[in-house]
């Protein structure tokens, strides 16, 4: 390393700004800093140690808007800098390629009391441990903050004057760190069906009944959440449950959080009512968005919900695609011209240059609140969550009209940063999702997507047999976490079931083989974070605590029951059972996080499974009736008429029916009688 080869010749080494030499856009903006940047690796690490100097750690990310804010006011600023290079060996991470180092700190931050977030600036012993922290630090003392440079000045004193107190503290949140991550043994038995429903009730009793939503400002989609309380609501729950997933869904559908010119979602609304999003597009919400809105639609038939799906598809296989054009990139910036919103907001002058002052124009003024002095700072946020019901067919045409007029002149603003690194994780969310989508609406352009990006992932991130968490510019970074894993698997059988193909069940059975062997906890149960290969960090991460994106425990619990259903392999159901138990002790103290293991649980307890026998058009028929209801708990097989299933499947041996194809709808051990037509298949299926 440069370390070695520069004191070889007795040279001190360079200070310098290295992260020129990464390939994530985030740290790429940092590349031109005064800062004398590193990225995280052994060699920032043995620099701390040789210099005996505490790490500056600071964590963001593309999309994050007071990242931005903080590079502008301090990073950029050569006196600030001028201190971070004196005192400090300073580290730059993005958030999405080290989401262990992120994870890790951000609840050291946590232990020392403060609210997590970006950008995090968090303050360690050259070893890595941290010892004092916050988020976003002015470059003056404001908002009731300390000045960027009183903390620096302030933690280098402390460092040098009171080193063992400094050492204390990180010795302590170390041990806080532990603590967090230590397994909480429970009675290691599975979690009974009425602890969903108990879980279900419970969260639907803090959700905004006026404007939708989990929990007050502000509001995130919380897209496990409300999976959670539909899958409860399906299974016969009460209205209640039904009333929070549909009031939340359709008002984030309407609000100023969905994109009404071009499609998809931000990241989260910064008020109650869904009007003023942060305005960043994550890859990894509108995938499980689109997932949600597919459900909803095959209880509620909406076309709201089919309407704001196919926007939603149709904006990632328009904007997300990745150089390459078969996997899908990260995220939007919030930003553009250094202003937030500027590329979405409209000024009313704006609507009207483009849309004149015709009846059309009047009509989509009042419909998506375009006021003259605007609905928000000045300009406007179109959103309908004062119109959101359906107008009649011609207005809406002409509303779809001035949307495409406004779209047009959008295109030639100038457009808010992009993250174009694939990640594998978040694309197996966007590949299941399109997948399942696919099925529903009957859209086989959306299918050949999802495969296109599978096989993407699979052969471009993949590396000595084993999956990378991200790539970028021809390049392959960082070794894959159990989300890579988990998500991928999901993927690969949302892809076996849509199209029947093996070579997608043998690739979730390989992605699953890897987890086992490389992440699995033999001692308490459950997955680790990290491969057992993996940079050792200071503690090793084991949680299904949900976050924006579900965790990899609960994910690939369901993937395991999912492979035991389809194969009739006891070893896999085994498995998905062992993950739960390792878990119980943590869902005794709360349950709020856990809302993907428990989905997992529901789908361990409650799989139907509709077998489709027979090669003739009527499988097709069969098929889409499948895809079209609403059991959340439905695995579609697909049967050649000359394939065998595995033995020890429930649907083994049963066949077509004189050369018409056969359904077969299977729960526990037992199945229903061969029905041929959709009709018949669809009205078993809503009697369960």
């Amino acid at each position: 390393s440069m370390l070695t080869s520069a004191s070889t010749f007795g040279y001190p080494l360079m200070p310098r700004n290295r992260l020129s030499e990464e390939t994530s856009p985030y740290l790429l903006q940092h590349a031109d800093n005064p800062v004398h940047w590193y990225g995280w690796g052994p060699e920032a690490l043995a620099a701390a140690a040789a210099a005996e100097k505490p790490i500056l750690l600071s964590v963001g990310y593309a999309a994050c808007h007071w990242c931005h804010v903080m590079a502008h006011e301090c990073f950029e600023n050569a006196e600030i800098a001028g201190l971070m290079n004196r005192d400090f060996v300073n580290v730059k991470v993005d958030r999405e390629e080290r989401p262990d180092i992120d994870t890790i700190y951000q609840h050291a931050l946590q232990l020392l009391g403060q609210q997590g977030g970006w950008p995090l600036t968090m303050f360690l012993t050259p070893s890595g441990e941290p010892f004092w922290g916050g988020t976003y630090f002015p470059p003056g003392p404001r908002y009731g903050r300390p000045g960027f440079p009183q903390v620096l000045d302030a933690i280098a004193d402390y460092w040098n004057g009171k080193r063992d107190k400094a050492l204390e503290s990180a010795a302590a949140l170390n041990a806080g760190l532990r603590r967090v991550w230590a397994a909480e043994t429970g009675s290691g038995d599975g979690i009974p069906l009425a602890m969903n429903d108990r879980a279900a009730e419970r969260l639907a009793r803090e959700f905004d009944m006026t404007h939708g939503g989990f929990g007050q400002a502000p509001k995130f989609p919380n897209p496990s959440i409300h999976e959670l309380i539909w899958r409860s609501y399906l299974r016969g729950g009460g209205t209640n449950l039904r009333d929070a997933v549909l009031l939340s869904l359709t008002r984030m559908s309407q609000g100023g959080i969905y994109d009404h010119l071009g499609g998809g979602f931000a990241r989260y609304s910064t008020d109650a009512a869904w009007l003023v999003p942060h305005f960043e597009k994550m890859l990894y919400d509108n995938a499980q968005l689109v997932d949600l809105l597919t459900w909803a639609w095959q209880e509620t038939r909406d076309p709201l919900y089919l309407q704001r799906t196919e926007e939603t598809v149709e904006w990632a296989l328009r904007e997300m695609m990745a150089p390459g054009g078969a996997a899908f990139a990260a995220s939007y910036d919030a930003d553009s011209e250094g202003e937030e919103g500027k590329f979405y907001t409209w000024t009313a002058s704006e609507v009207s240059d483009t849309l004149g002052d015709g009846a059309d124009a009047v009509l989509f003024r009042t419909v998506y609140d375009v006021a003259p002095g605007g609905n928000w700072e000045g300009v406007n946020i179109l959103n309908r969550l004062a119109h959101s019901e359906p107008l009649d067919e011609g207005q809406e045409a002409s509303l779809g009209a001035c949307r495409a007029k406004l779209f047009a002149v959008r295109e030639k603003r100038e457009w808010p940063g992009w993250d174009d690194k694939v990640l594998a994780d978040w694309n197996g969310l966007m590949i299941a999702a399109l997948a399942h989508a696919a099925c529903a609406f009957g859209q086989p352009r959306w299918l050949a997507a999802a495969a296109a990006a599978f096989d993407f992932v699979r052969e471009r991130m993949t590396d000595g047999g084993r999956l990378k968490h991200s790539y970028r510019d021809g390049k392959l970074k960082h070794a894959a976490t159990l989300d890579d894993y988990a998500n991928m698997a999901r993927a690969a059988l949302a892809l076996y079931e849509a199209t029947g193909k093996r070579v997608y069940e043998t690739a979730a059975r390989e992605l699953v083989e890897i987890a086992d062997a490389h992440y699995w906890d033999e001692e308490n149960g459950g997955y680790f974070f990290t491969a057992d290969d993996a940079e050792a960090l200071i503690i090793r991460t084991r949680t299904a605590a949900d976050n924006a994106t579900p965790a990899g425990n609960g994910t690939m619990a369901q993937a395991l029951a999912r492979l035991h259903y389809m194969t009739g392999e006891d070893a896999y159901r085994e498995r998905a059972d062992a993950v739960i138990a390792a878990f119980t002790g943590d869902l005794a103290k709360n349950l709020l996080p856990y809302a993907g293991l428990l989905c997992a649980n529901e789908f361990l307890h409650c799989c139907t499974q509709i077998v489709i026998v027979g090669d003739s058009g009527d499988a097709d028929g069969l098929a889409g009736a499948a895809w079209r209801t609403p059991n959340m708990n439905k695995l579609v097989l697909r049967v050649a008429t000359d394939a065998q299933l595995p033995r020890n499947h429930p649907a083994a041996g049963k066949g077509a029916l004189k050369g018409r194809a056969a359904a077969y709808v299977c729960s526990g051990g037992t199945c229903s009688l061969p029905l041929t037509s959709a009709a018949e298949l669809e009205a078993a299926l809503r009697g369960k």
